[in-house]
């Protein structure tokens, strides 16, 4: 018994030496990394990766200035978000635009403009009204300058830096931020009252199916099928292009244009994303709509917009249900002579 209590203070150093051998190893550790970091000094004195692995880690640090994200220096997902889009989404979009104007300018080259069939009756017949109009001119023209600037922001650097320099584009592209910023709340404020004005005449009907089926969306012009004050092609712009695009578009694009409202910048990222890969796809998609109201296009509808009146002829021809509408009485809407560009409205 004597012998074994002699030995406790021998037992006790060992227990002791095992509970401090993790804090020997741990110093140890950091002793060597702390001479592995002083040798890269020495071999590669501008190496400093554990520095700059913790700077990327995205951990939240101290900072004086108080703030979401403020505690950041380097926000790594800004890396894939640039690789992302000067890869992906300017080069697609580009692209996308060019190849549909070249498609459009093949079928002008091919059939020229889409002439109606019958002579005009010289009694017309009031399409759009004056609120309507100016809805429609809105945001056309708002849409027309948001679409230049953002295709100078966006592709400007490859196709126009090589050509003007880096004076002349730096002007250009820092107007055209200004301009862009400033111009879009108008294109939402147009696009609402053209959404609350034309949804009534845009709801689906059983004879849009067949316009389109017939017609093949729009693309075939020597075939007669009746339709309502939209046919099938302009309904489907104006849910899918005028309601979905420009709503995500324009929701997309306040979260940029304010960007007061604290988001932070994976918020700010993914909204240029959404609102980069819309805009490309509306504006490929708009060129067919632009092409088919112009002049070049459908004879007659640009002056329907215009102006606010068409021929009854034209009516027939291309939209029959509303025209019989329009006759029966069913539909109100007012009636003059003449020519689009000049009615002569009677009056009492």
């Amino acid at each position: 018994m004597r012998a074994e209590f002699a030995w406790w203070p021998v037992r006790l150093l060992f227990a002791l030496a095992l509970l401090a051998l993790p804090l020997f190893q741990g110093g140890g550790a950091a002793i060597a990394q702390d001479q592995t970091q002083a040798q890269r000094q020495q071999v590669q004195p501008y190496n400093n990766a554990p520095v700059w692995r913790d700077v990327r880690s995205g951990k939240e640090e101290y900072t004086s200035i108080k703030g979401r994200e403020t505690g950041v220096l380097i926000q790594t997902f800004g890396e894939t978000w640039r690789a992302l889009r000067n890869s992906w989404i300017v080069p697609i979009a580009g692209w996308f635009i060019f190849a549909f104007a070249c498609v459009l300018a093949a079928m002008y080259w091919v059939r020229g403009p889409m002439k109606m069939r019958a002579k005009p009756s010289g009694r017309l017949i009031q399409r759009f009204t004056v609120i309507e109009r100016v809805a429609h001119w809105t945001v056309a023209i708002s849409f027309c300058l948001l679409a230049l600037s953002g295709l100078i922001m966006m592709v400007g650097k490859y196709v126009l830096l090589p050509v003007i320099g880096y004076t002349l584009f730096s002007w250009l592209t820092q107007l055209s931020k200004v301009l862009h910023n400033f111009t879009g709340p108008v294109f939402i404020a147009g696009a609402l009252l053209m959404i609350v004005l034309f949804a009534r005449h845009a709801l689906p009907r059983a004879a849009d199916l067949v316009w389109l089926i017939k017609s093949g969306g729009g693309v075939k012009t020597d075939v007669h099928i009746p339709c309502g004050f939209l046919n099938g092609g302009q309904k489907m712009w104006f849910w899918g292009g005028l309601v979905v695009m420009s709503i995500v578009i324009s929701v997309s694009g306040l979260v940029m244009d304010f960007p007061n409202f604290d988001q932070v910048r994976s918020t700010m990222i993914i909204a240029n994303v959404v609102h980069s890969s819309f805009a490309g796809l509306m504006m490929g998609l708009s060129l067919f709509h632009m092409y088919m109201g112009s002049k070049i296009g459908v004879e007659g509808a640009y002056e329907g917009m215009r102006y606010g009146y068409v021929d009854e002829a034209w009516a027939k021809e291309h939209h029959e249900l509303w025209y019989a509408d329009v006759k029966s009485g069913k539909t109100k809407t007012g009636s003059a002579e003449g020519t689009p560009e000049a009615p002569q409205v009677a009056h009492g």
